[in-house]
């Protein structure tokens, strides 16, 4: 490790913020040292609860990060935010707007924020955004809160980041099939009807139950499933996601809030408490986090294999010169990607050829 690595470091353990600002840098660009970086603070990590909220845009996931700041702030914890902003793609530039929206704790010493851009990344994600929770929880920081970009459907990389993952839903943002897409359904442990004063809250909050129930059976439970039976002799009354009987695993709350006046997040808290309670107990707080790091060497791999290849001008120049058999048709997409990595395969593993 090079001097100026040990002596952030150094910094870094003593606790000074201007150290892991340097460090989120460092590891957001790239730069040299972030593996010894990362590497250094590899064994210290896990003490952190990590927090996802995820939702489509205008949902009001700013406000409620930072009601929920501030709530973890009176409990005596500190807070670590991650936010996340879409990049341009005329510009490559972002707004990066959420500590303007987060005023309320900018300025707190117990709170540290840190806006990034996706940069083309897909999945609601900046590429280094576990990365940065990694430093944030090395630094020991109690609570890290990641809030994606809001991009709608796709944004399920942060079920992968979070210990709990929040799905933050208003009336306005679509019909009910709409909001209750798959995807969104599945990497929700809470969910959250924020503008809850608004009309087709209830409504919606109604759907979000019932399709919870249906997801795990329990929609009507007192019906046999066999075909040719007179429905009209069973109780066919929806059992309510809340009032599932399968203890053996969580059933998401359906929470109501109205953000922008602070209505609501106590029970959001205490929703959060429960279900990191709920992984503790059945083991699976320890599973989700041995997945991530299983992820974390994929990511790692990927990222060091793409980066070995493409960055040798050799290869880049080879490909330029099959295009021409492509076009042709000559050749298939395929064959030359094999022929790409007996050729340059050696790069990928980092061995001699």
């Amino acid at each position: 490790m090079n001097a100026s690595a040990e002596r952030l470091l150094g910094e870094f353990a003593a606790g000074k913020i201007p150290a892991l600002a340097r460090a989120v840098s460092i590891v957001e660009n790239q730069r040299p040292g972030v593996d010894e970086i990362l590497g250094a603070l590899h064994s210290k990590l896990g003490n952190a609860r990590r927090i996802g909220i995820t939702g489509p845009p205008g949902a009001g996931k700013s406000t409620i990060t930072t009601l929920l700041a501030e709530q973890f702030r009176i409990g005596g914890h500190t807070v670590g935010i991650v936010c996340v902003d879409p990049t341009s793609p005329f510009t490559g530039g972002a707004l990066l707007g959420d500590r303007v929206r987060m005023e309320r704790v900018a300025l707190d010493p117990g709170v540290f924020i840190r806006s990034m851009a996706t940069r083309g990344s897909l999945g609601g994600l900046a590429a280094s955004t576990r990365e940065i929770s990694d430093l944030l929880d090395g630094f020991g920081f109690d609570r890290i809160i990641i809030e994606t970009v809001g991009v709608g459907q796709s944004e399920l990389d942060v079920a992968r980041t979070a210990d709990t993952t929040v799905v933050v839903l208003v009336p306005e943002s679509g019909d009910s099939i709409q909001t209750l897409k798959a995807g969104v359904m599945e990497i929700a442990d809470i969910f959250v009807v924020n503008k809850a004063d608004r009309p087709g809250a209830d409504r919606l909050r109604n759907d979000v139950e019932l399709m919870l129930g249906l997801r795990k059976g329990a929609a009507h439970p007192k019906v046999p499933a066999h075909h040719g039976v007179d429905l009209k002799r069973f109780d066919r009354t929806p059992l309510r996601a809340t009032e599932a009987t399968d203890n053996a695993r969580w059933t998401p709350p359906v929470l109501s809030s109205i953000a922008a006046k602070g209505e609501g997040i106590t029970a959001i808290v205490e929703s959060l408490e429960r279900h990191f309670r709920y992984l503790e107990n059945t083991g699976a707080l320890r599973e989700r986090r041995r997945e991530r790091l299983s992820e974390r060497v994929i990511e790692v791999a990927d990222r060091r294999m793409r980066r070995r290849l493409w960055d040798t001008p050799g290869a880049r120049g080879w490909l330029k010169g099959r295009v021409d058999e492509l076009e042709a048709g000559s050749v298939t997409p395929y064959a030359v990607a094999d022929d790409l990595l007996a050729a340059y395969g050696h790069l990928v593993t980092g061995t001699n050829a």
